[in-house]
């Protein structure tokens, strides 16, 4: 018995506590506007410390709060201005200072909560609006996996009415996405019991987009050979290389077979709001949900996710439910009767802060200055004497580029020497792809910290050590 003791309270090192974890906070954020020479890697003695079993006596708070920066600073940190692997998100402080807020609160959305409910309804109009989508109804989630999964249990509730309850009654489906479409369908369709198998590959033309003719050829054979369509997919920037399927183009092929059309934008939605990229985007508001990471191509910290779907009837049908303990005054829908999820946290915090600190034109600005780093990469690449980029300019932000030396025997071995290398130097942090069997470097610009100037310094450093791995492989 603990009585009134509160085992668990800082006590009188709680104010000290907060001050510490704040200066730790204002020198993360000096650092990140600058990038490193290095990255820090974890010492022998972080690695022992981190595989010590569970404590069984505390310790100082602020020995502690120490101990935890030392392992983050020897971590891979996606906010540095020169991490242009994958598709990073770039820690946006104002967003990390909701996170601190939300987490204080520890609000949970499952049902309504006054005053957060209203707030995350406020940012997904807020969101469709930046978008161009016209949302009837949306929510955050964990990430575009369980955004995408949620809207595809939607579309498999309206083309297979009564599929939540008995399963799919021997009938049979199909997918259709892009060729180069993220994993995260493939996932959808395991666990929706679609099956991985009846996903279809849509081709793809010379620019990586799904071809809509052949889309249309696909969904006319699976409905003569009595198979029903659940959803088509489309994607608003692939993964691989940043390409935006043609969105009105695949929208007038789902219309003619009343098929659901869900845009998976996980990264490269945001770029409809921007000038030089909205027309890539045309038809966006003709499909019927799209998900979008803010923690992406918003800036704002992980996890931000968001779904939005035209009707809100279409959530409601696929999720909700009445249970003892889950009240419905005057039949209101709670929140988990239109999303995947339970207990979720106030997500919407953090996007709604950034939006309403900084405004929708800056956020405008810094996607479209992300745009103009990559097509400067494909320039500065273009015209040097040893790399070769892709036939076409980016659409996106993503910038394949490929170090192309005289007299070396395997470009593929040699360009994968030259990722490992330059993620071991540590002055820029780029990953591989594997374009059409042959590798490239991939460098990804989603931060607002990139400058133009770290464009240049990545063409340089690999160029540099480009040259001295070179006979390496």
């Amino acid at each position: 018995m603990t009585g009134d003791r509160r085992p668990l309270s800082l006590g009188d090192q709680r104010e000290a506590a907060l001050e510490h974890a704040a200066r730790i906070v204002a020198r993360a954020w000096r650092e990140f506007d600058e990038a490193r020479d290095v990255e820090t890697l974890p010492s022998a003695a972080m690695v022992d410390l981190l595989e010590e079993p569970l404590p069984e006596h505390g310790t100082d708070v602020i020995a502690g709060l120490d101990l935890a920066a030392d392992v983050l600073d020897a971590s891979l940190a996606q906010s540095r201005p020169r991490y242009l692997a994958y598709i990073g998100s770039s820690g946006l402080e104002v967003g990390a200072l909701a996170d601190l807020l939300a987490h204080s609160y520890d609000i949970n959305l499952a049902l309504d909560a006054r005053g957060a409910t209203l707030l995350e309804k406020q940012t997904i109009a807020w969101l469709a609006d930046f978008l161009g989508f016209p949302a009837g109804a949306g929510s955050f989630t964990s990430g575009g996996t369980i955004s995408n999964i949620t809207a595809l249990a939607a579309a498999r509730e309206r083309a297979l009415p009564g599929s939540r309850s008995a399963g799919m009654g021997g009938h049979r489906v199909s997918l259709f996405c892009s060729a180069e479409a993220h994993y995260s369908v493939m996932r959808a369709a395991e666990l929706l019991g679609i099956g991985k198998d009846n996903v279809r590959p849509v081709p793809i033309d010379d620019r990586r987009r799904m071809r809509p003719d052949r889309l249309a050829d696909l969904i006319e054979a699976d409905v003569a050979a009595g198979v029903t369509p659940i959803a088509v997919v489309a994607t608003a920037g692939t993964t691989l290389t940043g390409a935006v399927d043609p969105i009105a183009e695949i929208a007038i092929a789902c219309r003619q077979r009343a098929v659901w059309l869900h845009v998976d934008g996980a990264y490269g939605l945001p770029a409809a709001a921007a000038a030089s990229t909205a027309p890539l985007f045309t038809g966006l508001d003709q499909v019927d949900s799209v998900s979008v990471d803010a923690h992406k191509w918003m800036f704002v910290p992980k996890a931000c996710s968001a779904l939005l779907v035209r009707n809100k009837a279409d959530l409601a049908t696929a999720f909700s439910h009445n249970e003892a303990y889950i009240p419905h005054e005057d039949d209101e829908l709670n929140a988990v009767d239109v999303t995947l999820e339970y207990s979720r946290p106030l997500r919407a915090l953090k996007l709604w802060l950034a939006l309403r600190v900084h405004g929708a034109p800056a956020f405008r600005d810094a996607i479209e200055g992300n745009v103009q780093q990559a097509r400067l990469m494909y320039d500065l690449a273009r015209d040097h004497p040893r790399f070769e980029v892709r036939l076409h300019e980016p659409q996106l932000s993503i910038t394949p580029i490929r170090h192309v030396l005289p007299g070396c025997t395997d470009h593929d071995a040699h360009n994968e020497a030259l990722c490992r290398a330059m993620q071991h130097d540590g002055r820029v942090y780029i990953s591989p792809a594997i374009i059409d069997g042959h590798t490239w470097l991939r460098p990804c610009f989603t931060n607002f910290r990139t400058t133009q100037e770290d464009v240049r310094v990545t063409l340089a450093v690999a160029d540099e050590i480009g040259q001295a791995v070179c006979g390496g492989h």
